[in-house]
């Protein structure tokens, strides 16, 4: 998709429609001073549709709520449509629209209801109302569920609608914190629709935070920012060209390319290597690919191609330079470090997991409609699909946390109708919002779950000093961990999971709203154990990391409608137009294809 942009300023007399002088500001949670952002400084035009970007933790939030004038910098001044943001926040807050993360939706509220509610506080005349609701409900799909409740609402339409509020009046200036965070990708392609035209039609100037890099790469203008300072401000083709020359394609016959992606990441000059289609991209610092042949022994037909070079490219480059995220292959510590030689080449296992036909009802509402797959020992085995397709029901039944209508679930041998209690003894759960006490510190959430899962006595001491130095939270254990950034609460919840050593891991949405270095790590660790026999589920609306996956199955509707590797899946989608498809393409184009069949009820 092409930057969202406006060939012609909407507002001639503004240079600048935001103008932010060096800000700073600081937080002090239990009496320590946090720097949240220091000595910030940024432009932008009217007009075109900016991204805000950087790793969890880094400001975007902060300057978000600075610039929407409902936090008061420290020092430094911002200038918003020509108004001094701290001085004139009232009226700046009249000129703007503003969605912060989670959408700002009241769930006990009705589409039309909140609409409403929005309407009033926005002071939109009656007599305007029906006209703009007309053009939202066109613009955003939400017509035929105005009567609908925002809690049954799946996470895209909720994007919808709080976007729909946000817009009542229409701002000259709109301001998206991370708005697509936790939506799948037809959501995602939708929201991305609407900018576009509200930049093209309607002359808006958009400011948007994103944990997403391929999204970056469509806006006009980007600016950067880690631990609270601009690494960089430009048009991402100007980050893009910094990696030309630095970028390969390597592919090994018959070897899996997550093993080849943990032996390669660990080479020198390596900054980053990700799994990407049928090959593991690798980004190198020189202008030289690393002999591959020597870090891979016993492969076969290995072959090291240039690859296009991606914005992501630079901004992970950028933060390694700053020592962010450590090397390529640092981050949490597996036991092994390395993904162990039996699972390094291709090949068949015996099933751990069995499903088949299996249903499940919420009233009249079918989420799960006779779903049959299995999955091997060893396997990572990814489970895909939009908002609502019932993926979250089916990890939860098959976890054991929820019976199943009809059908056989088998896990590890248990047939969980009538051994759920003694499978989920076997089992690790991550849950989307990961479970965790925030009011218990990093140690005390620890010792509850070993405790859950019935460890006692030296082996739960053990465990627990294991795992703080395996996640590298010892730094954090007397740290509560309401207070943890997202990336380091998405560690404290893997760890829980994992206290019991157990040998199938269900991960639900994981990387949801982390940052792209939280991502790597995180996904290197799946790769150790999947490395050591480990069994991993996993659901994302990340398309890239559903290639780590050996297998997936893509649902819609409460149905499977494709299941294979991710090559199986892209081929699928090949057509003549789009003849080598990314896995975003080939999901868009299943879900788009069963609508149009009339799958979608």
């Amino acid at each position: 998709m092409a930057p969202a942009s406006s060939k012609e300023h909407p507002f001639p007399g503004e240079e600048r429609v935001i103008a932010v002088r060096e800000v700073s500001k600081s937080f002090g949670p239990g009496g320590r001073s946090v720097a949240a952002l220091t000595r910030v400084s940024m432009e932008m035009r009217p007009g075109v549709v900016t991204g805000l970007v950087g790793p969890d933790g880094a400001g975007k939030t902060t300057l978000m709520r600075i610039l929407a004038g409902l936090v008061i910098p420290d020092s430094g001044e911002v200038t918003v449509l020509g108004m001094d943001a701290t001085r004139q926040s009232l009226k700046v807050q009249a000129s703007i629209g503003y969605m912060p993360q989670r959408f700002g939706l009241y769930e006990d509220l009705t589409v039309q209801e909140n609409m409403d509610l929005y309407a009033d506080l926005q002071g939109v005349p009656e007599e305007l109302r029906q006209e703009r609701y007309r053009e939202l409900m066109h613009m955003t799909g939400l017509g035929p569920f105005t009567s609908r409740l925002a809690r049954r609402l799946s996470g895209g339409m909720k994007q919808k609608l709080g976007l729909a509020c946000t817009l009542i009046r229409p701002p000259r200036l709109l301001l998206l914190d991370e708005p697509t965070v936790g939506v799948d990708p037809v959501s995602r392609r939708e929201l991305w629709a609407i900018v576009a035209r509200l930049v093209q039609e309607e002359g808006m100037t958009v400011l948007l935070s994103t944990a997403y890099l391929d999204e970056a790469e469509q806006c006009g203008e980007v600016v950067i920012l880690h631990e609270g300072q601009v690494l960089g401000s430009g048009p991402p083709g100007s980050f893009t060209n910094q990696i030309k020359g630095r970028a390969f394609a390597v592919r090994a016959a018959g070897m899996k390319k997550r093993y080849i992606q943990e032996r390669l990441a660990g080479a020198p000059d390596v900054i980053d290597a990700v799994i990407q289609g049928d090959h593991v991209r690798l980004v190198t610092g020189t202008a030289a690919p690393p002999d591959v042949r020597t870090l891979l022994p016993g492969a076969e037909d290995v072959s090291v191609q240039p690859a296009p070079p991606r914005f992501e490219d630079c901004f992970i480059a950028m933060l390694r330079e700053r020592g962010a995220g450590g090397k390529a292959d640092e981050g949490m510590k597996g036991p092994s470090g390395v993904a162990a030689p039996d699972f390094a080449k291709e090949g068949n296992w015996e099933h751990i997991i069995e499903v088949r036909d299996v249903k499940r009802s919420f009233g009249d509402f079918y989420a799960v409609k006779g779903i049959t797959f299995n999955v091997r020992k060893g396997e990572v085995f990814g489970l895909l699909g939009a908002n609502g397709a019932g993926k979250s029901t089916t990890f939860r039944m098959l976890c054991g946390l929820l019976p199943a209508g009809s059908g056989r679930l088998l896990v590890d041998g248990m047939d969980l109708r009538h051994a759920a209690a003694a499978a989920r003894a076997r089992i690790g759960y991550m849950s989307q919002k990961f479970s965790l006490y925030g009011n218990l510190s990093v140690r005390q959430n620890l010792d509850f779950f070993s405790s859950a899962y019935g460890l006692t006595g030296q082996r739960r001491a053990e465990r627990i000093s294991s795992v703080l130095g395996q996640f590298e939270l010892s730094g954090f254990a007397d740290t509560r961990s309401l207070d943890l950034s997202l990336g380091y609460k998405q560690r404290l919840a893997m760890a829980c999971a994992l206290m019991h050593e157990p040998g199938i891991l269900f991960l639900d949405e994981p990387t949801s709203g982390v940052d792209p270095l939280a991502r790597r790590e995180f996904w290197r660790h799946i790769n150790d154990l999947a490395g050591q026999g480990i069994t991993v589920l996993v659901t994302t609306h990340f398309m890239e990391e559903s290639e780590y996956c050996d297998r997936l199955a893509i649902m819609s509707a409460g149905r499977i409608l494709a299941l294979g590797s991710p090559e199986d899946i892209k081929a699928r989608a090949a057509t003549a137009e789009t003849p080598a498809p990314s896995m975003e393409d080939a999901f868009i184009s299943l879900i788009m294809a069963d609508e149009q069949a009339g799958g979608i009820t």
